[in-house]
C-alpha cells in the first residue's frame, strides 16, 4: 500500500473510473446483444429501434474515450448490414 497521501488518492480514483468503465462497456455490450437478437428473430422494426439505441450508446462511449472511433463504426456499419439484409 502507497505511504504518500497523493498516491493513496490517485489509487482510489483509478479504482472508481476501472469499475465505471467495467460498468459501461458491459451496458455497450448489453445493447450489440439486443440488437443482435433480435436480427436473429428476424424482426426489422425491433432490430431499428434497438440500433438506434445502441448507436447513441456507441457514439457517447465513443467520444468520451472508451473505445475507439474506428471500432465504434466497425460495429456500427457491421450490425447495420445485416439490419439491411432482413427483410421487413
Amino acid at each position: 500500500m502507497a505511504n504518500i497521501k497523493s498516491s493513496k488518492k490517485s489509487i482510489k480514483k483509478s479504482k472508481n473510473r476501472r469499475t465505471n468503465n467495467i460498468s459501461k462497456k458491459s451496458m455497450l455490450r448489453t445493447f450489440i446483444k439486443k440488437v443482435k437478437k433480435a436480427i436473429n428473430n428476424k424482426n426489422k422494426a425491433l432490430a431499428i429501434n434497438q440500433f438506434i439505441i445502441m448507436q447513441k450508446c456507441i457514439d457517447r462511449q465513443s467520444t468520451k474515450g472508451l473505445i475507439h472511433r474506428n471500432k465504434a463504426a466497425r460495429y456500427k456499419s457491421k450490425i447495420f448490414k445485416q439490419i439491411k439484409t432482413l427483410t421487413p
